[in-house]
Parts: C-alpha cells; structure tokens; sequence
C-alpha cells in the first residue's frame, strides 16, 4: 500500500537572504549569439532562432546568500510504496530530493548533505542534487529556490498523488506535476502538465534534471550515436558517441573538463538515459515520447569541476547529471499552441543489468539497457499509467497541503477584471489566500486603480510586467512610485524612450536611488551613468546591489580613486563581502596600486555568487604578476601558476 505523509527534514542550509529589489534590466545573456549552426538541422535551427528572452522580468534576482549555513528545518512531501521511498522540497521548486531503493538501502540521486547556494540559476541562487523541474528559458528554473503549492488526491483505484503546481511569471504558463508510486511499483512515476490558457502562442522550454552520484566507472549511457556538443569556441558540434577526441565520453569520472552532450535519439526508439555503476545498477529516467530530448552533463575531474562540486556538495562527493528535455538542446524553445497543453509522464527507479555488457560495446551496451528498461517497466505499461494520469490531471484538487507563491491569484485576478476567466483552473487553483505582502500593492492597483506610495527611501519589493499592467499604471496617479514602475514595463516592452522618461517623472515627483539607477543603466555615457549611479548610492548606501553596481560603473569610466574611496566608507558588512573585495582588488590594479592588490589576493578572495563560466578571479590573478613581472604572458604564467582555490574555469572545451 502505497503512504503518503508530509514530513520534514533538519539539514545545514545556506539562507537565500534578502531579495536583490533592483529590477533586472540588463539583458539575460543569449548562449546562442554568434554560434556556428553548420551541424544543426531545419527543426533544431528553428527552434534555436525561437523564443529566446531579453529580460529576467518581473523576477528580481537572489543574490543576498553567503556561504555561512545554518540548521533549518524543511517542508517535505513524501511518497513510500515499500518499494521506493521519494522526498520532494515543496520549498524549493518541488525539487525531487531523494529516492531510496528500500530493500537495498540505496539512494539513487545525489544528495548532498546540506544545500549551499551558488550563481548558476536564471535568478542567481542555484543548489546541487536531486531531481529539478526547469521550465522558462536557457538556465535553472526562476523557481529552484522558490515554495510550489501542493495538493493530495487519490487515483481511482485509491493510489495517493502528490501534485505540485506554481505559476510560471516570465512565460506565463502553468505547470503541474502529478507523482505517484503505484503499489510494487519498482519506479515513481511523474507527469508533467504545461498549460498556456492565453490566445496567443508561447515559447516553452522544460529540462528535468537528475543529479546522480559519479564514480569512476559510472557510465552514462542513452539509445544514441551521435550527440550535440556546444563549445566555448561558438560551435554547435555533432559528435560520434560515446569515443570522441580518444576519448570514451560516457565515463565521466575518468577525467576531463566539464561539458554536456545532447544526445540525438532516434525517433523510433524509446527515450531513456541511465548512469550505471561498475556492477551494472543505478537510475534510470524514460518517458513518453513528448519529452525527446537527454543530455549528459558532468563537472569533469579538472582543478575548476572538483572545485565547484566541493563548493555545492562537500570534498569527495562527485556527482555528474542526467536530463531529459522537451527540445534536442537546451538551446531551443518549443512553440506551445494557444489555449493548449503540453503532457507526459516520466519514470525514475534503480536499475539492474549485466556489468559485462554495461561496461562492454557502446552498441551492445545500449542495446542490453534498453532490454532491461522493459522488463524493468514495459512501454505499454508507461503508456497506460500515461493515460490514467491524463484523466487525473483535471481533477479537482482534495486536500491543499502547501502554499506556493500568491502571484497566479493576483494574476487570477487582474484577468477576472477584464472579463477572463484564463486562470479559473480547478486542476490547479490559485485562490486568494496566498495572495501575501509582495502582492497587496499590485492587487490594491487591480481593485482601485491605485498603488499606495512608499517613502522614496525605501526599495520597491516586486515587480509586474505585461501590457495590462502598464495600461493600469498609466491610468494611475502620477506618483514617484508608478512612475518609476511605468519605467519598469516601458523598458521591458522595448520602449527605452518611454522608460527614461518615466524615470525623470519619477524623479520630479520624489528624488529617488531607484529612477536614478535605471537611468544610469540607460546611461550610454560611462561618465554620465557613473554620475548618476553615485547620486543614487548617496541615498542608499547601504544597499549592497546598488554598492556593486556602483563600483561596476566607476571602474567603467575609469574612476578608480573614486571606487576605492567608496569601499574604504563601507561598513564592515559590505566591507569584506567577496564580491565587493573582488571589485576593490580590480580597482587597486587599474590605479597601480599593486600592494593593496596583493593584500586581497593573498588574504583569500572567496565570491559567494560566483557565476559558472566567470573568469574574474583567473584574470586579477594573471593581471596581477603580469604588472609586478612584466616579461611576458607566457612567462608569467608559467612561472605564477593559478592557484588551486581560484581555479573554477570550466572554459575548456
């Protein structure tokens, strides 16, 4: 008989502290700028030209966490059917947490035994392990580090399923899952609803991600002989799978750099990707065919992927990801009809084959896989399940057992006011109860056509985006306030006239440091926008994304005296921040002071956000003894190696 139970569990966890309240304007980065597309065909280079958003809007981002972590106690849902036991963070995106395999005592996914934020999400903060749901755009989901509603309902045939629902802002779209554990079952199964309830079409992009543990003879292996490989360089590759540069690809523990590799699926096989250890066992994920895409990714055994998996998991704790998507790559978006869904039902459990054969023939290797695949869970089996959860996902919720965000009710609710009833979903309710703090303003503007005004001091907490908010923002009371967010949607629509505007309205109605610091990034004049990032640091100066912004525009304009007086005035908290440390350290180096430099290099220069990718600490390092020793760059750099503790440059492929 199959429990379902909500619970909790006590682990060390890195706050994700305050909300960053600046409004994201500059552009989201687009991985597919300037990218050779030889190897790409008709559909795949159509759905890489498709979709591809400018702006994190209305997200803020999440950058407030340390790496200081504290005993915490999370909300849990649980389902155990004897067979498997799964745990899922309802506080948390509905991240997949664990699976026990209970007869074996083994746990089938990574799990670290705390959860350390890092700089690898759309919004900033990111954490290593498990299962996550990513549905928005080319990156981790907005909502990894965001509560999901969840619901209890029961199947016909009295099986208990978890369904966790949220809002997704920037694509404006539901989503639902629906997990179960039928009773015996040696797999919980998953099914994803993607609901677009506008009349207009969307851009839809969805990778289930699984984090397994990587051992050295951990192979990866999936129904493919090619795969799609993006590199630093620009280009989009078709690569032989799984020997590619003399190299057997599908051992991620047996060196190299970090990379990913999508794999190209036949499209008459059935989709699967497993990671099986040296006696042949581990996960295994497949699906229905919606969800085409799998793609293996590994940190590699380089000085920089060690360095970034003790950073998210703890030293000797390795791990490497499986995923599955609904594109070939994680460059594409896949266009969802007007008024239409997108379903399918995904499978996880421990898997048992042959190790001779695991570990022998790519071809014989794969072919005996997706044999026990069948007899593990058969095709027609999944399919059935498939369709039973169809049925169930328009039910009607019976029980709701955790709250997510209020921002599908507020949303509910502005569409009610025109007459729409796009939202009124019973499958997925979002009702006014969780409509909280971040929301009242914007509903106050839904009900009265007015937003109360905060002092001018105080940040703006959230942020609204769309042509319906700024039809109701233009109709509302010249305040500081809606004009500084009329600046907000002006901007995210593409009118950067209207938004400059705005922004010095807002500035008439209330000297303010947020209409002065978008201004400063309309700015084009390095001078001018380091001007105006200085007046609206003079009224907040204790807003630590103002300060970094700040000194981000100083150096800009080459005002590097300036920048380190600025930091040499911050209170201790700012003060010794990593990133603002980095900043003085770069300052420092552009005015030759080499000496205070070096106090910060050797001191230690730990960057909490640190983004996958960035080269920042490697660049201070090599400018740094190429202006103490200037005899060259290659001298310099053989002679002041990188030291390990700054290596996380994963640009080597």
């Amino acid at each position: 008989m199959t429990q379902f139970q909500l619970s909790s569990i006590t682990i060390p966890v890195s706050p994700v502290g305050p909300e960053n309240p600046l409004p994201p304007l500059r552009t989201l980065p687009d991985p597919r700028g300037g990218l050779e597309l030889a190897a790409a065909d008709a559909e795949m280079a159509a759905q890489l030209a498709y979709g591809h958003v400018d702006s994190l809007l209305p997200y803020t981002f999440q950058d407030g966490y340390g790496r200081e972590r504290e005993e915490r106690e999370l909300r849990t849902a649980v389902l155990d059917n004897g067979v498997l036991r799964a745990e899922f963070l309802l506080e948390y995106g509905g991240r997949l947490r664990s699976l026990v395999h209970l007869e074996t005592g083994r746990e089938l996914l990574h799990k670290p035994p705390f959860l350390q934020l890092a700089n690898l999400g759309l919004r900033n903060a990111w954490f290593a392990g498990g299962v996550e749901w990513n549905l928005g755009t080319f990156g981790h989901t907005a909502l990894a580090c965001a509560p999901i509603h969840a619901a209890r309902l029961t199947r016909p045939d009295g099986v208990p399923v978890l369904r966790m629902y949220e809002w997704e802002r920037m694509r404006r779209l539901v989503y639902q899952l629906d997990a179960w554990l039928p009773p015996g079952s040696p797999v919980l199964l998953v099914h994803v609803r993607i609901v677009n309830p506008f009349a207009e079409d969307s851009a839809v992009y969805w990778w289930s991600n699984a984090a397994v543990p990587q051992e050295e003879d951990t192979r990866v292996l999936a129904p493919a002989r090619q795969a799609y490989h993006f590199s630093y360089d620009g280009r989009l590759r078709r690569v032989p799978v799984p020997d590619w540069r003399d190299t057997d690809q599908s051992y991620p523990g047996r060196g190299g750099p970090a990379t990913d590799f999508f794999y190209e699926l036949p499209r008459a096989s059935r989709p699967w990707i497993a990671a099986l250890d040296a006696a042949g066992a581990g996960l295994v994920q497949t699906s229905t065919e919606q969800l085409r895409g799998r793609k293996h990714f590994r940190w590699g055994t380089t000085d920089a992927g060690r360095n970034w998996q003790d950073w998210l998991s703890g030293p000797g704790r390795p791990y490497t990801e499986i995923q599955a998507g609904l594109a070939r790559t994680q460059l594409e978006h896949v266009r969802l009809a007007a008024r239409s869904s997108f379903a399918w039902t995904e499978a996880y459990g421990l898997l048992h084959a042959d190790p001779a054969l695991v570990h022998g023939p790519w071809s014989e290797a794969t072919d005996h896989v997706a044999g026990a695949i069948e007899a593990l869970l058969p095709a027609a089996t999944l399919l059935a399940e498939h369709d039973q959860a169809v049925e169930l996902a328009r039910a009607v919720p019976e029980e709701i057992v955790h709250v997510g965000s209020g921002w599908g009710a507020l949303e509910r609710r502005a569409l009610a006011k025109r007459r729409s009833r796009a939202l009124n979903l019973t499958a997925t309710p979002f009702g006014d109860e969780t409509i909280g703090r971040d929301q009242q303003s914007w509903l106050s503007l839904v009900r009265k056509g007015s937003i109360p005004t905060p002092a001018p001091v105080l940040p703006p907490s959230s942020y609204t985006v769309g042509p319906e908010w700024r039809a109701l923002l233009e109709a509302a009371d010249k305040t500081w306030f809606t004009q500084f967010h009329l600046g907000v949607n002006l901007y995210h629509a593409g009118d950067r006239e209207g938004a400059r505007v705005a922004w010095e309205r807002s500035l008439e109605c209330a000297e303010n440091a947020w209409a002065l610091r978008n201004l400063a990034v309309l700015e084009p004049d390095p001078e001018r926008a380091a001007d105006l990032y200085a007046r609206a640091h003079a009224l907040s100066p204790r807003l630590r994304p103002l300060t970094i912004e700040a000194l981000h525009a100083l150096l800009a304009a080459g005002r590097t005296a300036q920048a380190l007086a600025l930091i040499d005035r911050l209170g201790p908290k700012d003060r010794w921040h990593g990133r603002i440390r980095l900043l003085e350290c770069r300052a420092a180096l552009d005015s030759d002071d080499l000496a205070r430099a070096r106090r910060v290099l050797d001191t230690g220069l730990v960057v909490d956000d640190l983004r996958e990718g960035e080269d920042t600490l490697d660049d201070l390092w090599w400018d740094y003894h190429e202006r103490l020793n200037p005899t060259g760059a290659e001298r310099v750099r053989a002679e002041h190696p990188l030291p390990c503790r700054y290596d996380y440059s994963v640009k080597q492929y």
